[in-house]
């Protein structure tokens, strides 16, 4: 049996029955991919829009402090800063 006829899913319509497509891919085959490329953009921009608005905001932490990892990043990155900087300058 395919995977076709395994994800089949009958709707009613009236007297008769349709299937309807159960997953991504056979949404796009059966649909999408007959429509122009504007509405594949419109498409695509309502579905993007749809995400963006069911995502929560990302929580940022804003406080001032310097947690020890951040203490050693910016040490770290000031000593090789340094030395690519001055490795050509005599006497350091």
């Amino acid at each position: 049996m395919s995977s076709y006829v395994k994800n089949i899913k009958l709707e009613p319509f009236g007297h008769q029955f349709f299937v309807m497509p159960t997953t991504a891919q056979e949404v796009y085959n059966q649909v999408v991919c007959h429509l122009s490329s504007g509405e594949h953009l419109r498409l695509a921009t309502i579905i993007l829009n749809e995400l963006i608005g069911q995502q929560q905001p990302p929580s940022l932490d804003q406080s001032d402090t310097w947690t020890e990892e951040d203490q050693i990043d910016l040490v770290n990155f000031s000593l090789n800063y340094a030395a690519k900087t001055f490795c050509d300058v005599e006497g350091i």
